[in-house]
């Protein structure tokens, strides 16, 4: 029999954050192009508004306009975040992102070319479908082929790779904001927006076309009995290439364990999904991608430029774009500490030290910040109501809180956010449950997005304060619901909410897979390794295990 191994150190080109043992290169590429298109959406719009081109083209749209239009790729993904379990479900977690890719290039081509803002909405939510999809299936994909040890820094690099994603489309941005006469310019082209609106094809493309070099989930092989295939891609991913590895054994011998004691319960998906010892994860689930954006951190990544435009400092554009480094260069420790610090400790401190910079922020806005009138408005301040009017070292203070908060956010929130929903469902529901945490992300994502605009023109500085008091009500509510999983494979997650014990209660050491694994290695226990032919008539009945004396 042919052994396929795949490579485990691609990702060695993107950081040095050591060796990820028993990773597919393969999977690392669709981490980062798939989650640079994630990011590409977040940042497609920030970069732009500061434009005259953008301004001049579409009736300068503010307020309520504005944040429809913002608003608009977000509520395509919490539509593409609902339909994607159908798809990865049916068709396997490859093909979901090959349709997700069709989706951004359709959606690309109407926003590149769009001739009003009715066009450019069309555009944005046929774009928003694939972000959607991806988003929801990417992280299910990575937790289903990385073993427990590193699976949050597996899972991190998809978050790594949408800070990524919006700090090159912010600069694409920026770069062609300098277009003409610049972005201050009247008569400024309108190819400062049409450039990276059209760039961004690029990376669905490759993606597309890449994802057929993919291994499909050994766990959705599993679930559709083609056991043969499941265990050859375990070997490639967790044994070297080796069917009989004993890591990949005891794997193997897992997850049959898990899906035949799903099947006997004989409850549909759907019913799982609301039966009580499921459903309070599916809350808990919909309720951290709910938190991670009533944080307030897209606002910062939709309006930064208002934010900046607010603390009246001189150059928006550029003083904004320190935070998308910040973004990128801080998501680093969480690849490196997640899996040994715990996502428990991320996110109870994480939501500690936003709310403490928000309050900050909120303060200095209310105790230094005047109303913009006639008499303070400048071409850089004009779509604000509520500035800090020279007083540039409350201005940089406001900025330096914004750019701790963006760190805080990097390093806790943002990677913790898409590792936890992914790892803490059975794999009959998976797919379904995590479809449905991040519509949560992408519904309250759409709302705010919407609302931002308007809330920055009525209510001001009073805006920071509801973001922290978010969460400070978050800091509460992961304190008392969200328990360790730092350690666990998918499949004992059952066991981790399953016990009596609260929450913050720490979750035994040690793993079934591990004992498995040594008694595997020991001789204690024989598995045969599900291929060749006789495997069809013994995947009907049962796995040929036996324990020997």
């Amino acid at each position: 029999m042919v052994y396929t191994s795949y490579n485990v150190y691609f990702i060695c080109g993107f950081a040095a954050i050591g060796k990820l043992q028993w990773l597919s290169s393969d999977a690392l590429s669709l981490t980062f192009l798939g989650g640079g298109l994630f990011g590409f959406d977040i940042s497609s719009m920030s970069g732009v508004l500061g434009t005259q081109a953008y301004k001049r083209y579409f009736g300068n749209p503010v307020s309520y306009r504005q944040g429809g239009i913002t608003c608009a790729m977000p509520f395509g993904s919490l539509l593409g975040a609902l339909s994607s379990s159908f798809i990865a479900d049916k068709f396997s977690r490859r093909t979901s992102i090959q349709v997700a890719c069709c989706f951004w290039v359709l959606g690309s081509i109407l926003q590149c070319a769009s001739i009003n803002i009715g066009m450019l909405v069309v555009g944005r939510v046929v774009a928003g479908i694939c972000v959607g999809i991806a988003s929801s299936i990417c992280p299910v994909y990575q937790a289903e082929i990385a073993p427990k040890e590193i699976r949050g820094r597996v899972v991190s690099l998809q978050q790594w790779a949408i800070t990524w994603g919006i700090l090159i489309q912010y600069f694409i941005q920026y770069g062609a904001s300098q277009v003409g006469g610049g972005p201050d310019d009247p008569n400024q082209p309108t190819s400062a927006f049409r450039i990276p609106w059209g760039v961004q094809i690029f990376p669905a493309v490759i993606l597309f076309f890449g994802m057929f070099f993919l291994p499909r989930s050994p766990r959705w092989l599993a679930s559709k009995d083609r056991w043969e295939e499941a265990i050859n891609v375990m070997a490639g991913l967790h044994g070297g290439g080796d069917v009989n590895h004993p890591k990949v054994l005891a794997e193997y011998q897992e997850i049959e364990e898990a899906l035949r004691f799903e099947r006997e319960e004989a409850v549909s998906s759907y019913r799982q999904l609301v039966a009580p010892r499921i459903f309070k994860r599916v809350v808990l689930g919909m309720s951290i991608q709910m938190w991670s954006q009533l944080c307030g951190m897209n606002v910062m990544m939709y309006y930064v430029v208002y934010i900046m435009e607010g603390a009246n400092i001189a150059s928006p554009l550029l003083t904004a774009s320190v935070q998308y480094i910040l973004n990128v260069l801080l998501t680093l420790p969480a690849i490196l500490y997640l899996d040994r610090f715990g996502r428990r400790p991320a996110l109870l401190i994480g939501s500690f030290f936003m709310m403490t910079f928000l309050f900050i922020v909120g303060t200095l806005q209310a105790s230094y910040g005047i109303p913009n009138d006639a008499a303070h408005q400048t071409e850089n301040n004009k779509d604000i109501t509520w500035i800090v009017f020279e007083n540039q070292p409350v201005s940089k203070a406001i900025v330096a809180m914004t750019y701790l908060f963006v760190c805080a956010f990097a390093t806790t929130w943002g990677p913790t956010s898409w590792t936890y929903p992914s790892e803490i469902y059975p794999t009959k529901i998976r797919a379904k449950a995590v479809s449905l945490s991040t519509a949560s992300n992408w519904f309250w994502n759409c709302v705010l997005a919407f609302a931002v605009p308007p809330l920055l023109t009525n209510i001001n500085w009073k805006m920071y304060m509801i973001f922290a008091a978010f969460n400070g009500c978050a800091l509460i509510h992961m304190f008392l619901t969200a328990p360790e999983t730092k350690g666990k494979t998918l499949e004992e997650m059952d066991d981790v909410f399953d016990r009596v014990l609260p929450a913050w209660k720490s979750v035994p050491k040690g793993s079934r897979l591990d004992q498995l694994q040594k008694d595997i290695e020991e001789g204690n226990l024989k598995i045969t390794a599900p291929h060749g032919a006789a495997r069809k008539q013994a995947v009907a009945e049962k796995v040929d295990t036996t324990r020997l004396a």
